[in-house]
């Protein structure tokens, strides 16, 4: 769970949250109520899921392993 901050946005978030701004969509899957919402007002409560983070060698072709 994440309490927004006013002047929040998805990226900055998911920066927060993962330490990856990629990972914007995942939040955005699972708080689809707010996708219409570009810059958070402070006090929104928003869900987030656990993402798995794959390592280098499991991102490598199977050739290169």
């Amino acid at each position: 769970m994440y309490v927004t901050k006013s002047g929040d946005t998805w990226d900055g978030i998911a920066k927060i949250v993962y330490d990856d701004e990629m990972r914007a969509d995942v939040l955005m899957a699972a708080n689809r109520e707010y996708n219409d919402v570009y810059q958070f007002d402070s006090g929104v409560q928003l869900v987030t899921p656990k993402v798995t983070v794959k390592t280098e060698v499991e991102n490598l072709p199977p050739w290169k392993k």
